[in-house]
């Protein structure tokens, strides 16, 4: 090997380590943008998750009180009626301790 073919292979290695180079670095660039959506997704998946907890719990919240105010007072005049089909209905309490 003389030294033009010596000259001529390693400017052959520098250009291919140039090329290696650029590579690689768009690779990291690519595998950082990648895992960058990924963990913008996660955290949207997190926070929809946390919303959505947080709803349901003060949508029970409201029902629980909804269920506790829609108890009848102890009023001894007051009657209970129940709808029964048509123009039907039947009343509790009005026949007690009259």
């Amino acid at each position: 090997m003389n030294q033009l073919e010596r000259r001529a292979s390693g400017l052959v290695g520098w250009a291919m380590r140039g090329v290696a180079g650029c590579v690689s670095a768009a690779a990291w660039v690519f595998a950082s943008v990648v895992g960058g959506l990924a963990a913008l997704v996660l955290a949207v998946g997190v926070l929809t998750m946390a919303v959505m907890a947080g709803l349901l719990m003060v949508l029970g919240t409201a029902a629980f009180k909804a269920r506790r105010t829609a108890r009848a007072p102890s009023d001894p005049d007051l009657i209970e009626a129940r709808h029964v089909g048509g123009h039907s209905w039947v009343a509790y309490g009005w026949d007690g301790s009259r």
